[in-house]
């Protein structure tokens, strides 16, 4: 699929789901308990739109920034680049996942809007950095 449609139309359409949905979580996060709840509307606004995040990111930047790692480093120095991208990038998921309890705890609406706003802030990287590569390695194939 990342070589039929693209890496960049993934991860543009993945940055902006993921943009829309975070910001539907923070509405939805901005209502007042009822209860110990979240009223109705806004509870299955949020359920829907954690799903619609992570549906978002799995088809998107969940598998094409490991493509984009696999690609974007010569040969001579892959290997130890990799390394450091990949520990990069957990480093990144611990410190999103440890900081979460604080912030959420701080304002949960508004650190979905943190998160929605690095989301967005994804798409004009993306359209700066990211080559349109759509199909090129199924050329090279066959």
């Amino acid at each position: 699929m990342v070589d039929r449609i693209g890496r960049r139309p993934l991860a543009l359409i993945g940055s902006t789901g993921m943009a829309v949905a975070l910001a539907f979580e923070a509405w939805a996060f901005s209502a007042d308990l009822v209860d110990g709840k979240l009223p109705t509307t806004q509870g299955t606004v949020a359920l829907i739109a954690a799903h619609v995040f992570v549906l978002f990111f799995a088809l998107s930047w969940g598998v094409v920034v490991w493509v984009f790692l696999g690609e974007m480093f010569p040969n001579r120095l892959r290997a130890a680049a990799l390394g450091v991208a990949a520990s990069a990038q957990w480093i990144a998921n611990w410190a999103i996942t440890a900081s979460f309890p604080s912030l959420a705890d701080w304002n949960l609406s508004g650190t979905y809007i943190i998160y929605a706003c690095f989301a967005a802030l994804s798409i004009p990287f993306v359209l700066k950095f990211v080559k349109e590569t759509k199909g090129k390695a199924l050329e090279e194939m066959g």
